[in-house]
């Protein structure tokens, strides 16, 4: 077992790369674990790659099972794409996995295990510097890497959703509850809100599958008490390059004081926007700058579900910190989030965008539900979705702080292919809380046939969100790029959260041959069964 190092991730830069994967001692909570990690590191070691170079990554598994490493948001051979089952075999015990490809992106990405071990530790940062230097100046340049630990294994954690899907939730709604809404809205009224959660079997309190019962939050490998710190000198200007390699935790992120200046969404440029806020989901990537004064600013990032956080500090220097903000009051999902439009879409969804404006849901389209969905793997559908990218989720509406939203986000340079989509993909992200059944269509990936990309085609494909959960759904291999709900292109992202009762869409060139990963990246959603495989051909 290595020795223990954590919160300090090495830079590895050039393009010859070793990494060992094996087990290492860990202590977050005062009780001793095991992590897995590669070169004895946790976060793993960050890898600064070049515009243009071909990259050799051998990867030796001193493990006693399996494993493998996905280079994600990496546009790479769908052979080097690491996931087992799909792209290749997976690497065993004992044997040394070579990955060799081109670079052809730039920006923040990272890497992780694509098995249960992403949930133990194994995830690290990607650098890619542009071939012809960066046209992004800052003075410092860090990267934050948000992760959720647990000391339970990740198959127990999993076992017990499975019988409960709700196990971690301890934000049930209460008699004090009843008791606020007898008083908001009357008796009546109360007894009939109560009476249709009970029918529908949901609970408008379960944001998130697993809360700080179970999880510490890191940041770059550090507790909250740790207090990772990132120097600089008054005046400079930082880049703050966020990453969630979180298994299942959206995490809210602010630095109070200090605004933010998002410049980069998954890897790509994005035209500058200044926010205090912002969701990032697993998966996702953020690139800020922020321009701190001579005084210790606190960064904070709560989980979506208000039960933890983790956070750091930025800091002229050593030891200096700032106070850390109260957690804001957990929310319940609104009947907009559970049944869209027909929730009171355009009356409940009124929302304030990055900029302070005003934003409301568009008008109902069409559905088509397919006849898979009508299955006991299916506890929901909604037959009136939203549309709308302005809205920053439940927990961020009209809180006072400027939020980004998908809606503000405009990547630099315009879609990669201005062929209009020839055809068409719908597709529901469904599932069944109770039975903790996860699935696409109704169908979990066992039952599922793959999807089929002809290769060369440009095509749109619609996500429509029939359950009360966030899901970040990550497409390997291809760009996705998103569109506004009159088909504008907006962002070109490898990872999109679809709200509750939200449909969006977005278009794929299928430029890349092979079998490919799509899934949900919550990680127990993707074991459960929102998981399908693409096959471009």
């Amino acid at each position: 077992m290595a020795s223990t190092s954590t919160g300090t991730a090495p830079v590895l830069s050039g393009t010859e790369f070793d990494l060992t994967i094996e087990e290492m001692a860990v202590n977050f909570t005062g009780t001793p674990r095991r992590a897995t990690v590669a070169n004895g590191s946790l976060p793993a070691p960050t890898l600064r790659w070049r515009e243009g170079d071909t990259v050799t990554l051998r990867v030796t598994n001193r493990l006693n099972e399996p494993t493998a490493i996905h280079w994600h948001g990496i546009i790479l051979p769908f052979e080097m794409d690491g996931v087992p089952g799909v792209s290749f075999h997976g690497i065993a015990p004992g044997e040394t996995f070579t990955y060799r490809f081109k670079v052809r992106q730039t920006g923040t990405y990272w890497y992780h295990a694509h098995t249960l071990h992403e949930q133990t530790g194994l995830y690290g940062a990607i650098i890619i510097d542009p071939a012809q230097g960066d046209s992004i100046k800052s003075d410092r340049d860090y990267v934050v890497q948000l992760s959720d630990w647990t000391d339970e294994e990740p198959l127990t954690l999993f076992k017990k959703l499975k019988k409960r899907g709700d196990y971690y939730n301890f934000h049930q709604s209460t008699v004090a509850d009843f008791f606020h809404d007898v008083s908001a809205m009357g008796l009546t009224a109360a007894l009939d809100k109560r009476k249709m959660w009970n029918q529908m079997r949901m609970n408008p309190t379960d944001l998130t599958d697993i809360s700080a019962y179970t999880y510490t939050y890191l940041m770059n490998g550090t507790a909250p008490t740790g207090n990772w710190t990132g120097l600089f000198k008054p005046g400079e200007r930082l880049r703050l390059r966020l990453i969630n390699a979180g298994a299942a935790t959206f995490f809210d992120v602010r630095i109070p004081g200090l605004a933010m200046t998002v410049i980069q969404a998954d890897g790509q440029n994005v035209e500058p926007v200044t926010v205090d806020e912002f969701r990032i989901g697993p998966g996702e990537t953020y690139d800020v700058l922020v321009s701190p004064q001579d005084q210790a600013y606190t960064l904070f990032a709560q989980g979506m579900d208000r039960s933890g956080y983790a956070r750091g500090t930025l800091a002229p220097r050593l030891g200096m910190t700032a106070d850390v903000p109260v957690m804001d009051k957990p929310e319940w999902l609104t009947m907009t989030d559970m049944m869209g439009d027909m929730g009171g879409g355009n009356r409940g969804v009124m929302d304030h965008s990055a900029h302070g404006g005003m934003a409301m849901s568009s008008p109902a389209v069409p559905v088509r539900h397919a006849s898979t969905e009508f299955g006991a793997s299916v506890d929901m559908r909604v037959d009136t979705p939203r549309t709308n990218l302005d809205d920053p989720g439940v927990g961020l509406r009209n809180n006072g702080r400027r939020v980004l939203t998908y809606a503000d986000l405009h990547t630099i340079g315009g879609p990669l292919d201005e062929r209009d989509a020839g055809r068409e993909i719908e597709l529901h992200l469904t599932g069944n809380m109770e039975r903790y059944a996860w699935s696409i269509d109704g169908l979990e990936f066992s039952k599922s046939k793959p999807i089929h990309f002809r290769h060369g085609e440009r095509l749109r494909v619609i996500l429509h969100n029939d359950t009360m959960m966030t899901h970040p759904m990550h497409l390997h291999g291809m760009w996705s790029e998103l569109e506004d709900a009159q088909g504008k292109f907006l962002a070109r992202k490898h990872t999109l959260n679809v709200q509750p009762a939200q449909r969006i869409s977005f278009s794929v060139s299928a430029d890349a041959p092979g079998h490919w990963a799509w899934h949900c990246h919550l990680l127990y959603h993707m074991a459960a069964g929102m998981f399908r495989q693409v096959i471009v051909a």
